[in-house]
């Protein structure tokens, strides 16, 4: 049997794909138990900087596996605990670029949205189509989408379980980027090859102030950020970035 997720190293970017082709990369809870150790052996590797995470052309994953939860009670449910795992997502501090295309549904927008940065396919359909087989969102599908295009956008797609385009989830903020649809892994490891070129701390502490946003106040996120920016000078990088910017040359960073 073909593993759920391939791993594969890029350099010192850490590369992750869903590979479930026969169930459109369906998150069952193996692959997901897959997906989240690899992506915490990367997060503690000094040699990684950076992640991707993409699926196929056809699909990045087109939900949660239905076959896991079908005849599952309250208490089954309640006991497999099986969001934890997408908690200790969240916990990943490297940056995660995801390369979707195709569907992108329920657990997978949900899996998107705990990317830091998207880059789409022209293909991508992406939705939270739950409340057409008699549930809702479960893993931030309702709190993450709001928060990334607001009350009406959220409640539309929640309600609806109707599925949007690539533009128009790039024009409500749920994407960072579209690209034709044979360049779009290739535009993703682009990304993170640049990436792997910026200060680790720094991307860390940025990604770090940026997710704060969405919890804190404006006053009380404004001192995190000030807090996260004095840190920085405390560091190597720090010194040699805007040394190399002094000297007109590209600077090199450590880590340190």
């Amino acid at each position: 049997m073909a593993d759920e997720v391939i791993i594969e190293r890029d350099g010192q970017v850490g590369i992750l794909r869903l590979n479930r082709p026969d169930k459109l990369n369906a998150l069952d809870l193996a692959t997901m138990q897959k997906l989240l150790e690899a992506l915490e052996r990367f997060d503690e590797d000094p040699d990684i900087r950076c992640m991707l995470l993409a699926g196929s052309e056809r699909a990045f994953a087109a939900g949660a596996d239905i076959n896991d939860m079908a005849d599952a009670s309250m208490v089954e449910m309640y006991h497999r605990n099986q969001f934890a795992r997408w908690e200790r997502i969240r916990r990943v501090r490297k940056p995660i670029v995801a390369a979707i295309s195709g569907f992108t549904l329920g657990g997978g927008c949900e899996l998107m949205m705990h990317c830091d940065i998207v880059i789409a396919s022209e293909t991508a359909r992406i939705g939270q189509p739950e409340i057409n087989i008699g549930i809702m969102p479960g893993a931030g599908g309702t709190q993450r989408l709001t928060r990334a295009i607001g009350k009406a956008r959220a409640m539309d797609l929640v309600l609806s379980g109707r599925m949007i385009s690539a533009q128009e989830a790039f024009e409500a903020g749920l994407v960072s980027r579209i690209v034709p649809v044979e360049h779009f892994y290739e535009e993703a490891l682009r990304v993170c090859r640049e990436l792997c070129a910026k200060s680790p701390l720094a991307l860390r502490l940025a990604k770090e102030a940026v997710l704060k946003a969405h919890e804190l106040s404006l006053s009380e996120g404004l001192e995190y950020e000030r807090k996260l920016f004095y840190m920085l000078f405390a560091t190597e990088d720090q010194k040699e970035g805007m040394r190399a910017f002094l000297e007109k040359r590209p600077p090199v960073f450590v880590g340190r």
